[in-house]
């Protein structure tokens, strides 16, 4: 197969979005490579890029373990929140919306819960009662959907004294921790049929409390969210309780203190 000579930068980013996307195909990863470089004068097809990954293979899988590995960015603790929403189908063919709030540095899930809407006005008036639980922070950051980056949702961050942040188009990872949360979550609610959105709404607290408190994240060195939050120490005591929800999916040990 012939193929354009493209400078050797243009195969490491490649390879990097892949890693970062694995899901993501060839057409896809063209464009976005397209859009970040416009002002290089270098473009790339799907082409290209198709051949690109059979060639490198193996520099995608390393580079994969690379990015897994690697430690995490140091966040100032109750400042950064991550902001995003999802959608869940029930057994009656209904996708509710649900909305996710993380807090960055010790990855707790201080809002998973089930909307009426996605109006601007819905998405203000949940963070105000996040707030109320958890403080006010310094910055929350979404990705590019329509109802982060109207005006009126922009505005009330403002009057609310919260800074705004939007992730670049086609980067999810650049708003990590929310996606991470999202991505454990989907990985198992697929795992369970939710009869409505009465069922759903107790889904949510508890994957939340099992997220939260139960189990122990790997970038938290084997902390839980909660532990990170209130900064306590991996409990040393003998009375661990089995819990377990949705018929086994989430399951762990609580510690009774």
């Amino acid at each position: 197969m012939r193929t354009h000579k493209k400078p050797d930068w243009a195969i490491v980013e490649i390879i990097r979005l892949k890693a970062l996307m694995p899901d993501t195909g060839c057409r896809t990863l063209a464009d976005l490579f397209n859009r970040r470089f416009a002002t290089q004068r270098v473009s790339v097809g799907k082409t290209w890029v198709s051949y690109t990954l059979q060639q490198h293979r193996h520099a995608v899988m390393f580079k994969r373990k690379e990015l897994k590995n690697k430690a995490p960015y140091q966040v100032t603790p109750f400042h950064y929140w991550g902001m995003d929403l999802t959608g869940v189908t029930d057994q009656q063919g209904i996708t509710h919306t649900v909305l996710g709030l993380c807090e960055h540095h010790s990855r707790k899930a201080l809002c998973l819960s089930k909307l009426r809407d996605k109006a601007s006005v819905t998405l203000v008036r949940a963070i105000c009662s996040a707030i109320e639980l958890y403080g006010k922070p310094r910055i929350i950051r979404t990705d590019n959907e329509a109802v982060f980056t109207s005006r009126t949702f922009r505005w009330a961050l403002k009057f609310l004294g919260i800074k705004y942040q939007c992730t670049e188009l086609g980067y999810p990872w650049q708003n990590g921790r929310i996606e991470r949360l999202f991505g454990t979550f989907k990985r198992h609610i697929r795992k369970i049929i939710v009869e409505d959105g009465i069922a759903l709404n107790q889904r949510l607290a508890e994957f939340q409390f099992w997220y939260n408190t139960i189990r122990p994240h790997q970038n938290l060195k084997g902390h839980t969210p909660d532990e990170i939050w209130h900064g306590k120490a991996i409990p040393q005591t003998k009375n661990w309780i089995y819990i377990e929800f949705w018929t086994g999916v989430l399951q762990g040990f609580y510690a009774r203190e």
